[in-house]
């Protein structure tokens, strides 16, 4: 989720300021708990927003008011950048995965057992998915199904992780018996002269 244009949205419903701009994206994913937003970043984003001129302050407090009761709003610009991140698809963070790099990281510097990483990385999961099921299910459907479909949407994904695992846990010795990703390694600086390739030195005239 993009802070920047949930922040847009949020100031597209109505002018607000930083603390209530917490509150109210607390309130739109089911508070702190699904997601810690925390009130610098809430005040950094808005100052970089301010800055591109996407959001304006309205407050009329007078100068060295307290960040917290500047009142912001959305500028034409500003409303213009949040119907362009409507129109755009979401494309999922999947390929970058910290348990992925953990596990090939342990089995290239040999400092981890890749069995027992996907032990402990299965008992976190269900410990994660016991702890999302219980929350969707403490929600009232009659008026919190918006926080009920985000916690369907999480207890999904970790079901896939866990199945995901099981798949690893089953081809681990696949995994073992072949090299493991090298890199390329390219020269750095300038080519030497005569180098093929090279515009350097310049090709004689014909």
């Amino acid at each position: 989720m993009s802070v920047r244009h949930t922040i847009l949205g949020l100031l597209a419903h109505k002018p607000r300021h930083g603390y209530e701009l917490r509150a109210a994206f607390e309130a739109l994913v089911g508070g702190d708990r699904n997601w810690d937003l925390k009130p610098a970043q809430i005040y950094t984003t808005l100052d970089r927003l301010e800055d591109a001129g996407l959001v304006a302050c309205t407050s009329d407090l007078g100068e060295g008011q307290e960040p917290s009761r500047r009142i912001y709003a959305l500028t034409p610009p500003g409303k213009a950048a949040l119907q362009e991140w409507y129109a755009e698809g979401v494309s999922p963070d999947h390929q970058r995965d910290e348990f992925f790099l953990k596990l090939l990281t342990g089995m290239v510097s040999g400092e981890a057992d890749p069995a027992r990483l996907i032990q402990t990385q299965r008992a976190h999961l269900f410990r994660e998915l016991h702890a999302a099921t219980t929350l969707r299910d403490s929600y009232d459907p009659h008026t919190e199904m918006a926080q009920i479909l985000l916690l369907d949407k999480v207890t999904m994904h970790l079901e896939a992780d866990l199945r995901w695992l099981e798949m690893t846990e089953l081809r681990l010795d696949e995994v073992k018996g072949q090299p493991l990703p090298e890199p390329e390694i390219r020269r750095r600086g300038r080519p030497p002269k005569g180098d093929k390739g090279s515009t350097y030195p310049p090709p004689k005239p014909t």
